[in-house]
């Protein structure tokens, strides 16, 4: 049985990746090909971010009553995340490569502390919550 801890850590791991092979051509002066892995790190990510709030968070708080623990710093932490995108994507459209490697670094501080805090806490803790209906749950959010 597939878990939402081994899941959604693994769609961590693909969002890293994307971000690191971006992170990686836009530091050697590839625009092109860095403005295409971006655009797909971002849309992964935002992707990732929807399925947490649009099916994980909500049926963890409903089966919890937990509606103002980690599911809400999870919240704050995709704000500023998707704030951080943007003016990462701002960096790219101007080819401004300092602004663009500053902006990941913080980034890349976030998403890791980000990550820890749902892989070691919050997806156990869905996992447990959600019991047997992770499956049904993981099926749902594969369709957004």
């Amino acid at each position: 049985m597939t878990t939402i801890t081994e899941t959604m850590a693994r769609d961590h791991r693909h969002c890293d990746e994307l971000f690191a092979e971006a992170e990686e051509l836009i530091a050697q002066g590839d625009w092109e090909q860095g403005r295409e892995k971006f655009e797909a790190f971002r849309n992964t990510t935002e992707n990732h971010f929807s399925m947490e709030e649009g099916v994980l968070f909500p049926g963890f708080e409903q089966r919890t009553g937990q509606s103002m623990g980690p599911t809400q710093v999870m919240r704050m932490e995709h704000v500023q995340m998707r704030q951080l995108m943007a003016d990462m994507e701002d960096a790219v459209a101007h080819e401004d490569d300092e602004r663009y490697l500053g902006l990941s670094e913080t980034m890349m501080m976030v998403m890791q502390q980000h990550n820890m805090k749902e892989e070691q806490m919050l997806y156990p803790m869905a996992d447990q919550a959600y019991a047997t209906d992770a499956e049904s749950a993981l099926k749902e959010m594969k369709m957004i």
